[in-house]
C-alpha cells in the first residue's frame, strides 16, 4: 500500500474522506493526542491502545466514529481502565503501515506535550 506522505504517512488510499479534509482530520487527532493522550501500547502488529484522559471520551468517540466512516478498515473500541480511558485501535494486517503512522503521531504528540 502506498500512503500519502504529505499527511505524515497516515492517510491510506483506501480513505474516502475528501482530500481537502484529510489534513483537518489528521490535525484533529493530533490535537486529541496532545491534549488528552497519556501513553500508548502496541498490543500486536494490528492493535494499538491509546490511554486518554477520561474527560476526552466524547471527543474521542466522535472523532473515532467519523474516522471509521471514511476509513472502514479502522476499528475503535473504548473501555474505562484504572489508568484512564482506553481507546483501542485496530486494523487488518494489510493496513499495519497506517497503524504504524497513527502510533508514531500519537507518540510524538505525547512526547511534545510532556
Amino acid at each position: 500500500m502506498q500512503l500519502q506522505p504529505d499527511q505524515g504517512e497516515w492517510v491510506s488510499p483506501a480513505c474516502t474522506l475528501p482530500t481537502a479534509e484529510q489534513p483537518i482530520r489528521v490535525a484533529e487527532f493530533d490535537q486529541l493526542f496532545r491534549s488528552s493522550a497519556r501513553t500508548i501500547r502496541r498490543r500486536d502488529r494490528t492493535r494499538l491502545d491509546v490511554v486518554l484522559d477520561p474527560g476526552a471520551e466524547a471527543v474521542a468517540r466522535e472523532l473515532a466514529g467519523r474516522e471509521s466512516r471514511c476509513c472502514s478498515f479502522f476499528t475503535f473500541d473504548f473501555a474505562a481502565e484504572e489508568e484512564g480511558l482506553m481507546m483501542g485501535v485496530g486494523v487488518p494486517a494489510n493496513h499495519v503501515d497506517v497503524l504504524d503512522a497513527f502510533a508514531s503521531r500519537a507518540s510524538a504528540a505525547i512526547g511534545a506535550a510532556g
